[in-house]
């Protein structure tokens, strides 16, 4: 069933207008009056609604059943990444939408080569919340990920520790898996996975992560691309948690 999302208070009575873009993919759409449509806030919140009118900018539904979204994960799971250079965070966050992350937060490090300045950031994360809502609506998600940018290394390992099952994953690390790290905590509810950028990352960042509390994990016997690492890490305890 199609999907759109309004802010909050936008769907809170009993009838309310689809405008702006939404309504201009409704009639790409080629969409009908009586037709249903799903409606989210971004937050977790869904409308069953029927259109009842359609003019050329804008849509009216009738809200039929107000129900909270079943399409979300059990756990919360962030994904900390260093900056990857081009397009590569595009690719990340539209697929980590897809696989049910919570937030898909980027930072700087020692070896990125990408290093966008506040102004050219602006634009960015912009673009970045959009993908991530595009893609929310099309797996069927109720919320949006959040897009966030952190300004140092030190931050994201701070912010990260705070979860149930923090994690670092590097390259060198050869005797701990991340199956072994998930067995150990067993229960967790939030998770973060933090990987680094195209170079990898510096021994002292790695040591600096395990001394906040990260368990620093290998992935397997590969080396994975700084855009591949994140999203198998997300794969793995998504199947661990039983959502798959």
């Amino acid at each position: 069933m199609t999907r759109f999302f309004v802010a909050h208070d936008g769907m809170q009575t009993d009838r309310f207008s689809l405008t702006g873009d939404n309504a201009a993919h409704a009639k790409v759409l080629r969409l009908k009056c009586g037709e249903s449509v799903v409606v989210c806030d971004g937050q977790g919140q869904e409308c069953l609604c029927r259109i009842e009118n359609i003019d050329p900018k804008q849509v009216d539904l009738l809200v039929q059943n107000r129900y909270a979204s079943q399409t979300e994960a059990s756990i919360q799971v962030r994904l900390y990444l260093g900056f990857p250079k081009a397009d590569k965070l595009e690719h990340v966050i539209q697929k980590a939408t897809e696989l049910g992350a919570a937030e898909i937060i980027a930072f700087p490090t020692a070896r990125c080569v990408s290093r966008p300045d506040d102004k050219s950031l602006t634009k960015k994360l912009e673009r970045w919340q959009k993908i991530a809502a595009s893609a929310a609506e099309q797996s069927g998600r109720g919320v949006i990920p959040a897009v966030r940018v952190l300004p140092s290394y030190s931050a994201a390992v701070r912010e990260a520790a705070q979860a149930d099952l923090p994690v670092l994953f590097y390259e060198n690390e050869a005797g701990f898996t991340f199956s072994d790290a998930i067995d150990r905590h067993r229960g967790f509810l939030t998770v973060s996975l933090l990987t680094g950028p195209e170079g990898g990352l510096e021994q002292q960042e790695v040591d600096a992560a395990q001394s906040a509390g990260l368990r620093i994990c290998t992935l397997g016997k590969r080396i994975l691309r700084c855009e591949t690492a994140p999203l198998c890490a997300l794969s793995a305890v998504m199947f661990a948690a039983g959502e798959f």
